[in-house]
């Protein structure tokens, strides 16, 4: 009798592990770093459910003013109890702690661009000074990962500014080895994902990574700069990028050119920047690893005007093991 197929979430968890340490033996900085920290995101009932709330106008405008009494959120459509809450920060100077997660595609297809690339992330970061730590992942063919904190703040940029365009794209790989990397943190957890196109090189697949997403509290950002794909190609990789975002709470972009990269980072960082924390203690109490729908909306007389962004829902803990 052949073996049983593990679930498609253990299997995606499994490869993620085995992917991440073979990842952080080239970057002890980074392992030890995370080890310290390491702390599952849903341990059982006591644990906060976090998300990371984005409002909008009708007109696209960022809503920046609203209290915790302006939020509703329902769990599989059950009203929960707020247990926590933190308005947008627009000056970066208050609320949880923000770590930021930057992504480099330097596949050889980035070639044409990587120059500017460069120095459109360098100037992000430069903006983005308050985030307690930043996790650079480079990716071609292979994946490599590196943290780094404020007051190794050029260490960070002196790696991007080393990176040349090679190889094959592991780009499904390379999230994978971000969000396991980020799993212990605590505080608001912002990726920003810059690619050419889609996957070439994963051992995982988009299912799995989707899979992934749904468990993390990670916002996620994607731009995809397709000027140099196909037609069928660029829809396709505007497709993936979309989804890989939306599942998190977060947004797409898609640039004409490079030299659209300062404009679509001001963005981000606007977002980063106004975006709420809400956590709750779910009112049920059950450890089955089933996927729990979570939905924020907002009261009152605006309730009709503004948009709401945030991820759909979480998987709860699994049971303990016998």
């Amino acid at each position: 009798m052949p073996p049983q197929r593990r679930p498609r979430r253990q299997r995606a968890r499994t490869w993620v592990g085995l992917c991440t340490g073979l990842a952080f033996v080239a970057f002890v900085s980074f392992a030890l770093l995370n080890a310290a920290q390491q702390v599952p995101v849903f341990k059982g009932r006591i644990d906060l459910v976090n998300l990371g709330v984005t409002v909008t106008a009708k007109s696209g405008g960022l809503v920046t003013d609203l209290q915790a009494d302006d939020f509703d959120v329902y769990e599989d459509g059950r009203k929960q109890t707020l247990s926590y809450f933190a308005a947008g920060d627009i000056r970066g100077d208050a609320g949880p702690p923000l770590h930021l997660g930057l992504m480099l595609d330097v596949s050889e297809s980035m070639g044409e661009d990587i120059r500017f690339t460069k120095t459109a992330a360098i100037k992000f970061l430069n903006t983005l000074i308050d985030a307690v730590d930043i996790t650079v992942v480079d990716f071609d063919s292979q994946v490599r990962a590196a943290r780094f904190s404020q007051a190794e703040f050029a260490r960070a940029i002196e790696r991007i500014r080393q990176q040349k365009a090679t190889g094959w794209t592991a780009l499904y790989d390379a999230i994978g080895v971000y969000l396991d990397g980020a799993s212990g943190q605590d505080g608001r957890k912002i990726m920003l994902l810059y690619t050419d196109g889609g996957d070439t090189r994963s051992a995982m697949s988009f299912g799995e990574l989707l899979d992934l997403l749904k468990a993390s509290d990670v916002t996620v950002y994607t731009i995809g700069e397709l000027e140099h794909q196909s037609t069928a190609g660029a829809n396709d990789a505007r497709r993936i990028l979309t989804q890989i975002a939306e599942t998190t709470g977060g947004r797409s972009f898609f640039p004409l050119t490079a030299r659209d990269l300062d404009a679509i980072y001001d963005q981000v960082v606007s977002e980063v920047r106004a975006q709420y924390t809400i956590g709750y203690v779910s009112s049920n109490p059950k450890s089955d690893g089933a996927w729990r729908k979570v939905e924020v909306k907002i009261t009152g007389a605006h309730r009709k005007d503004y948009r709401v962004r945030a991820r759909k829902g979480y998987f709860a803990s699994m049971p303990p093991a016998k």
